[in-house]
């Protein structure tokens, strides 16, 4: 069993070892400019000069930092639910190695910086439930590693920049609860893994048909949420192309004209809201022994009389639990 002496040195060797391992000077003064910008409520849990701990303090909370040869870098900064005020840190884009940027639930305002493209390595930005304004910066679509986009619950205005189009590995795209207005961009159908994406809760215009392509767009899209804006036109047949559709929610917009029967043919169809629009004519049948198909609502329209919603009757209840990942 070793002596206490010899603990003592082993010890003071492992500090030695973990004092030679540095934090890049770059990290270090960006997150020094972010910890002035933040405010008290960080600024108590973050103490010592490195970020990344020196071996003695431990890093900063809601900082994680990695080893990349002699230096450590810094790649999750989390700093979520702590009343943060103010412009959103610009420093933050001279973290050049991040992977995940959590700084949602938070009273942030003005705009996302268009130096935020710089941040090559992201793979998760929450920015959700802060008072973000201005446009969603096209830069965002220089983040090629991007899995995870969370913008919901801002002021955000203009058009979804054509430029999200470009994120080949954008798997989960929240930009509901804004005040976004446009079209919904075609392009977005060629993100061959996004599998949910939320416009829901902002003014877009347009039609279904101006954004479902035939044949091979939108994939691995599962869930799709359209409800509460001003989309006009019918339910086009190529909604059938959505063969991996789980989810269609389409309640409170100005869809007008019949049901496609196209819908049948979407196989693993769970739920369907088509409530509060201006449909006519009759439910297909094939809807109601639809074998996946368990929620049908129809209310709100102008359906033949008899036309019955299918499931019980409850209303989406969207929690905060909808938005982890």
């Amino acid at each position: 069993m070793a002596s206490s002496s010899a603990l003592s040195w082993i010890v003071f060797f492992l500090l030695l070892g973990l004092g030679r391992c540095k934090t890049v000077k770059r990290d270090v003064k960006a997150l020094n400019e972010i910890k002035a910008s933040l405010g008290w409520r960080v600024v108590y849990a973050w103490v010592g000069d490195d970020p990344c701990g020196d071996g003695i303090l431990p890093p900063w909370s809601g900082v994680t930092c990695s080893q990349q040869g002699d230096y450590r870098v810094v790649t999750e900064l989390e700093v979520y639910a702590v009343s943060i005020v103010g412009p959103f840190p610009i420093a933050v884009t001279n973290l050049l190695d991040l992977k995940r940027l959590d700084l949602h639930n938070n009273k942030l305002t003005g705009p996302i910086p268009p130096q935020i493209g710089r941040l090559k390595h992201l793979k998760i930005l929450n920015l959700r439930w802060n008072k973000l304004q201005d446009v969603i910066p096209p830069e965002i679509g220089e983040l090629k590693k991007l899995t995870h986009l969370y913008l919901s619950f801002n002021h955000f205005k203009g058009e979804i920049p054509v430029e999200l189009a470009n994120l080949p590995e954008l798997r989960y795209l929240y930009l509901h609860e804004n005040r976004l207005t446009g079209k919904i961009p075609l392009e977005l159908g060629t993100l061959k893994n996004l599998r949910h994406l939320d416009v829901s809760s902002n003014h877009l215009t347009g039609t279904l048909a101006d954004f479902i392509r035939n044949g091979d767009g939108f994939p691995s899209l599962r869930n799709l949420y359209l409800n509460d804006n001003q989309l006009s036109g019918e339910l086009p047949d190529q909604i059938s192309n959505l063969t991996n559709l789980e989810i269609l929610y389409l309640s409170d917009n100005k869809l007008s004209g019949q049901i496609t029967s196209k819908l049948i043919e979407i196989p693993r169809l769970t739920c369907l809201y088509l409530d509060h629009n201006a449909f006519t004519g009759k439910i297909p049948n094939g809807l109601y022994k639809h074998p996946f198909l368990k929620e049908m609502y129809v209310e709100g329209n102008q359906f033949k009389p008899g036309t019955k919603q299918k499931g019980p009757h409850k209303m989406l209840d969207l929690t905060d639990t909808e938005f982890l990942f």
